[in-house]
């Protein structure tokens, strides 16, 4: 589903003395099936914006666009329900948002709720567990009795239970430790390309917009700040800092190696020990032709 904010502001509390604007003339278009990651400080707003995406909230002014739904400041949005049956929302920690006695009990909530039959229900689940790594014969066991790592994917499960067309990750790896975050973005990743989806990334971490994403947004106080590919706009390292934001890690390796030795090493979606290998690689050829 394509996606598009046109002048969108939004005021928590107006005409309040805690009034607060979190979004300020924010304009972007996302193309059906791209994965773009929304990055930005604590306060930037990241949060306000994937809220609009479901109609958790709508624009004090301007317009918001997911598919053919259309969502102003003017009256309740037509479809409100069906949108969110499109669009599917992985807050931090959605392993908080178990509930039922059963993995299969808990999967099955959302979509039953938005009127999915049983006869669906019942084809579905044997997929979305596959799709997240866990296995059928779990699925009459308490979600409580899991891991940590479990729980968040029957979470993710559920979600994708409702068979959305866009996918929302808000901070989806939080907690997690470097392995498990891993695990789980390439979870994200391969769903992604298998179910054609529209993913949006909200995330603290740099290296997983770079890797992952094709587009990335950067906000700054309700704003946009930078948008364009992840590859150009993580090489801009003082514009960046003015937002209090770094340069990913591999980037900077590759601008170390470059000032170290002179050679050029384009990012093509590398990890750092691929880097490192290349680099020896290049290195032990320089000799033999030195």
């Amino acid at each position: 589903m394509d996606i598009s904010f046109k002048n969108v502001n939004y005021t928590y509390q107006p005409n309040t003395p805690f009034e607060h604007r979190a979004l300020t003339n924010l304009s972007f278009d996302i193309p059906s099936g791209s994965f773009v990651a929304v990055v930005g400080h604590t306060g930037s707003g990241k949060s306000t914006l994937i809220q609009h995406l479901n109609g958790l909230l709508r624009p004090t002014e301007g317009e918001v666009r997911i598919g053919d739904f259309k969502l102003t400041a003017n009256g309740k949005p037509k479809g409100i329900k069906n949108l969110r049956k499109h669009v599917g929302v992985v807050f931090q920690y959605p392993e908080h948002q178990l509930f039922d006695e059963t993995i299969k009990k808990d999967i099955s909530f959302g979509p039953s709720n938005f009127g999915v039959s049983d006869h669906e229900i019942e084809k579905r689940i044997p997929k979305v567990m596959e799709a997240v790594q866990l296995s059928t014969d779990m699925l009459e066991r308490s979600p409580f009795d899991l891991s940590g790592g479990q729980m968040r994917r029957v979470a993710i499960a559920g979600v994708l239970a409702m068979d959305p067309s866009v996918l929302v990750l808000d901070e989806p790896t939080a907690g997690l430790d470097p392995k498990g975050q891993k695990q789980m973005m390439d979870m994200f990743y391969q769903l992604h390309h298998e179910k054609k989806l529209t993913t949006i990334l909200v995330t603290h971490s740099m290296e997983d917009a770079l890797r992952y994403a094709d587009h990335v947004i950067i906000m700054d106080h309700g704003t946009k700040y930078m948008e364009g590919v992840p590859s150009e706009v993580f090489t801009q390292k003082e514009k960046l800092q003015a937002v209090q934001l770094d340069l990913p890690e591999i980037i900077q390796f590759l601008r170390k190696i470059e000032e170290k030795f002179d050679i050029s090493l384009p990012y093509k979606g590398q990890t750092i020990p691929e880097l490192a290998a290349e680099l020896t690689l290049l290195m032990r050829v320089g000799d033999e032709h030195g």
